[in-house]
């Protein structure tokens, strides 16, 4: 499929940024792709326990005819995100002016992306994530060339890069049912490279699919 219907990436990067200026689709997309049934408190934090601050990274790229968007799949340790197809992220630290440069520079620690190479198009929806109590903003950044990626081994078990054709052709995703004792939810979900792509990652996902679909 060819590089959506546009040109060349410049192009593709200048109209994706002006459509990142208007509102976003938010909840309405994101909801799209939510663990059934619903929880409410997926969306919104509890005021009694502050959430805790991240930011992750929606980096696209060209390849030939395709885009591309590179996720990482988390080693297995006692947490909530424990072996996760994920985009790369992480807490905001003191070092970071705001969530933006957070995701910036987690995409260099986990996926060795030069910060210095990705040029910030916008932001999508904040989001906040009941199962880590985390609130993140999701980076919007472009790189002109396939980047070479160095993985983190210790936070990096595989990269995967599905195209956005790919995933725009999505028309209804997959659901998957998950036992979470005492609790069973239906996950929908994108399959990559026999990987399931569910949670937070997919709501990121779906709701950057809802913008392009606008451009």
């Amino acid at each position: 499929m060819a590089l959506l219907h546009y040109s060349d990436f410049d192009e593709f990067s200048t109209r994706l940024s002006e459509q990142l200026q208007k509102p976003l689709p938010g909840k309405s997309a994101q909801i799209k792709m939510a663990p059934k049934p619903i929880d409410e408190r997926r969306f919104s934090e509890d005021p009694g326990k502050p959430a805790k601050l991240g930011g992750v990274m929606v980096l696209l790229f060209p390849e030939e005819d395709v885009i591309r968007v590179p996720l990482m799949k988390r080693p297995t340790y006692n947490g909530a995100h424990s072996g996760q197809v994920s985009l790369p992220g992480g807490k905001f630290e003191d070092i970071d002016s705001d969530l933006v440069i957070t995701a910036l520079r987690e995409t260099e620690e986990e996926i060795g992306v030069s910060k210095d190479s990705i040029e910030v198009l916008g932001t999508l929806s904040e989001m906040f994530i009941v199962a880590s109590n985390f609130k993140v903003l999701p980076t919007v950044g472009v790189v002109r060339k396939k980047p070479s990626f160095i993985p983190d081994t210790k936070e990096v078990v595989s990269i995967y890069t599905p195209s956005i054709q790919e995933l725009l052709s999505v028309d209804r995703p997959k659901v998957k049912t998950m036992h979470f004792p005492p609790y069973t939810i239906h996950s929908p979900y994108y399959e990559v490279e026999g990987e399931v792509v569910w949670g937070a990652t997919a709501m990121i996902l779906g709701e950057l699919m809802e913008v392009l679909r606008r451009l």
